[in-house]
């Protein structure tokens, strides 16, 4: 009976479904991403013109459950065990990413309208807000989880909070210009290139210390 319970509180298995959802979710994305049989030579064409606003939404959600998937696997893996919290914050955040298809459709349908790029944009933070609420869950808690050092600590929450801010930010954006929010997602790329550096900088010099 111990070793049930003991198997119960492990990270290990919600580790695992998190691997399932986010497999079978980054998978969806594509399902969007065809063209039609039969076409003539300038249908064809046409077709892979109307496919490229797909071919985006699809890349940059994949890109954003990839980066989802990592830090879920990194926040549950300073986890020595879980709980009732831990398993409802994990879970809720499984159940948004595999909605994450649903506002990738929309986006790549609608890119133009105000309300798809905004439902997009609140998705990804309510993501973010969950793993965030799920690291300082096991973070806070010492007693649930392996040491965590304090500059680890801080680079994830400077990671998620990026993210929190910068789509954030682009929901009000979208209602008065759509394509003025998706270029605010572009900020992300050199903050996230500088806070990867960041922290790969923060390692070499406590190895080489």
């Amino acid at each position: 009976m111990s070793n049930g319970s003991a198997d119960m509180r492990s990270p290990d298995r919600l580790i695992a479904l998190s691997d399932g959802i986010f497999a079978i979710a980054m998978t969806l994305l594509v399902l969007d991403v065809h063209v039609a049989a039969g076409l003539d030579a300038d249908g064809f064409r046409r077709a892979v013109h109307d496919s490229l606003p797909h071919l985006g939404a699809y890349a940059l959600s994949f890109t954003i459950l990839a980066g989802f998937w990592r830090d879920q696997r990194q926040i549950l893996q300073l986890a020595r065990q879980v709980d009732g919290l831990t398993l409802r914050l994990a879970l809720t955040g499984l159940g948004a990413i595999a909605l994450t298809p649903f506002p990738t459709a929309m986006l790549s349908e609608y890119a133009s309208r105000p309300l798809a790029v905004a439902v997009y944009a609140v998705t990804v933070v309510v993501i973010d807000l969950l793993q965030l609420a799920l690291f300082l869950t096991i973070w806070r808690r010492p007693w649930m989880a392996h040491p965590v050092p304090d500059h680890v600590g801080r680079n994830i929450l400077a990671d998620l909070g990026t993210s929190i801010l910068v789509f954030g930010a682009s929901a009000p954006i979208a209602f008065a210009s759509p394509t003025a929010a998706l270029y605010t997602w572009l900020a992300l790329v050199p903050v996230k290139i500088m806070l990867g550096r960041r922290q790969r900088a923060q390692a070499e010099d406590r190895t080489t210390g």
